[in-house]
């Protein structure tokens, strides 16, 4: 893999980032979080603007609209970020059935810029919306 440059030659240090998750990636969902290694940190709890669909086994999110998405705040390092990627099956083109954004999420009085995985919109027609944007209760209640 290439390693980045910084404009005076040196390689660039990837730093760690914080990451919203709002699925199957929260505390107690299938593909939990802290499974990820190095293991991510929970930062806090929060919510952010957006419309949550339920596509079967796992949610997708619609960023910005009326509702309020429930999720979680991570701070993780580069390896992890490259592994959701490919979970979220992420594209250069944005083709990918996710594609990765970056949003500043209110959690409390402090703010943290975040990736987030938005579903593709190509993927939600005749999905139905889940009006609580609470993930994890919905698939409690569905079980």
């Amino acid at each position: 893999m290439p390693q980045s440059l910084r404009f005076d030659g040196a390689p660039a240090v990837r730093t760690p980032g914080h990451v919203f998750v709002y699925g199957t990636l929260r505390r107690g969902g299938r593909n939990d979080i802290a499974r990820f290694r190095p293991e991510p940190i929970h930062v806090a709890d929060a919510a952010i603007a957006g419309t949550l669909y339920d596509l079967g086994a796992y949610p997708g999110l619609v960023l910005n609209g009326k509702g309020r998405v429930l999720g979680e705040i991570y701070r993780i390092e580069p390896e992890v970020e490259a592994a959701l990627d490919v979970l979220e099956e992420v594209a250069d083109d944005d083709s990918g059935e996710y594609i990765k954004r970056r949003v500043t999420v209110d959690a409390g009085t402090r703010q943290f810029e975040c990736l987030v995985y938005e579903i593709h919109p190509d993927r939600i027609d005749g999905r139905a919306v889940i009006g609580s944007g609470d993930w994890i209760a919905h698939a409690a209640a569905s079980e």
